[in-house]
């Protein structure tokens, strides 16, 4: 993996380079086009050699004489320029700004001569061609030179041909080194991110220290932070799945021990010599069982509807302390706890909050009755609202520190809880609930002490 990838990278690397050398070759081409075909409009800007060509527009016939005009007088004297017009013998018939020490008379060597070298004076000399006459233009002190190159164009072509090919090699091999170099920093660690996003693939969520991260560090950290985030996920499914097991043995087992009775009793009432009495005993076991198990699969749906936040809420705006008093009140009414110590306390204002009751008379209840059902019948338990929620606690026997940490997860039963009828769900669908209106609870509990639960609303 890591050659192929270093492989593309050159590959990447001398395409750029060959792309950039054809590109700057037809910049340079199409510069030298333009600048043969195209000039400027100003005969100032322009160089010696166009500026002579174009200043025949300067020039007329006058009673058969050439002539030059104010303009190109002036275009002259803007240039820093002299001129001198010829006949066909080489005769000076006119001129303006011409030095006094210019001939009168130019032979073609001596035309030849002035125009490929500077005189003593070091005036740059061009020629150009009206009608039937040529003129001599002259510029003393130029800031051009003039260079005279004598070439055989197919030599040239030769050698050009072959400087771009050797330039062009030199330019890939050096693209090549340099992309060498870059590619063991850049590909090594590409690589070693492939094999890392394919180790977490594998569910290989560890999380591997690594040097020299360069410019790749915040993708070296996120890919930690991935495995991190990967590893809790699949903590927490090992978990749930363990808890599922669990849960499903446990309700397995609940759920024989009615259907056996359930069963049993039913073929008790076929007997033709029951009595009466004894009919209406086992029809009440039936029903009775019919029930537990009717609340158990309940107890299952709504678990599974609030963990996966299938539950619509019915909020009412509530006064919390009358509900919550209502609540004590309603427990303290029912024959089985009427004897139990339970005291309402209210440490905060009657405040308004938004709440589903049916939902939330389920939850406060849960932490009530675990209270009463899980605790000696002597225990004292306080039902308090304070300005943050609601407090449910106790001195009764408490809570082992090792299921503390498990207390509110669903499917788990306490060491305390072996005789104790229940789905094993309560504290579990009281958590969801609390959460689901935006609480959140706690439980404090120290054997021999008591236990605590505080729900923040």
């Amino acid at each position: 993996m890591k050659w192929k990838l270093t492989v593309q990278y050159l590959i990447s690397i001398l395409f750029i380079v060959f792309v950039v050398i054809f590109v700057n070759l037809l910049v340079l081409l199409g510069l030298l086009a333009y600048q043969q075909t195209h000039g400027n409009d100003s005969l100032s800007d322009e160089t010696g050699e166009t500026f002579t060509r174009q200043f025949s527009q300067y020039l007329s016939m006058e009673n058969g004489q050439p002539a030059i005009s104010e303009k190109g007088i002036e275009e002259l004297k803007k240039f820093g320029g002299w001129l001198q017009v010829l006949d066909q013998n080489g005769q000076v018939v006119t001129s303006a700004l011409a030095p006094d020490e210019a001939p009168s008379h130019y032979s073609p060597v001596e035309l030849v001569h002035k125009y490929k070298y500077l005189d003593e004076q070091y005036t740059t000399h061009y020629i150009g061609q009206f009608e039937d006459y040529s003129y001599l233009l002259g510029v003393q002190h130029s800031a051009e030179e003039r260079f005279v190159i004598m070439f055989n164009a197919q030599s040239v072509t030769t050698y050009v041909s072959k400087a771009i090919m050797w330039i062009t090699i030199a330019d890939l091999l050096i693209a090549m080194l340099i992309g060498l170099l870059f590619s063991s920093i850049i590909t090594k660690p590409v690589s070693y991110m492939i094999d890392r996003i394919s180790q977490l693939k594998k569910r290989n969520f560890s999380v591997q220290k690594t040097t020299r991260h360069g410019i790749f560090k915040p993708v070296f950290s996120n890919l930690n932070a991935v495995s991190e985030t990967l590893e809790a996920h699949e903590e927490e499914r090992r978990k749930l799945e363990k808890m599922r097991e669990e849960w499903i043995s446990n309700v397995s087992h609940d759920l024989k021990t009615p259907l056996a009775s359930i069963q049993g009793f039913s073929e008790l009432l076929k007997e033709p010599d029951i009595t009466e009495s004894e009919r209406a005993d086992y029809a009440e076991i039936i029903e009775q069982k019919s029930i537990y198990m009717k609340e158990l699969l309940d107890d299952f749906n709504l678990t599974m509807r609030l963990r996966n936040q299938e539950m619509p809420l019915n909020r009412e705006g509530t006064r919390l302390e009358r509900f919550v008093r209502e609540l004590v009140i309603e427990v303290l009414n029912d024959s089985k706890y009427s004897e139990h110590a339970i005291t309402f306390k209210s440490s905060g204002e009657d405040s308004m909050r938004q709440i589903d009751r049916h939902l939330m008379k389920r939850a406060i209840l849960n932490f009530i009755n675990n209270a009463i059902v899980h605790n000696d019948p002597d225990t004292e338990i306080t039902v308090s609202v304070t300005e943050t929620g609601i407090t449910i606690e106790d001195n009764g026997k408490g809570i082992a520190k090792k299921d503390i940490e498990q207390i509110f997860n669903r499917y788990y039963r306490g060491s305390n809880t072996e005789n104790i009828e229940g789905t094993g769900l309560g504290l579990a669908i009281s958590k969801d609930i609390i959460e689901a209106h935006g609480g959140s609870v706690t439980l404090t509990s120290e054997i021999g002490k008591g236990t605590k639960v505080e729900v923040l609303l």
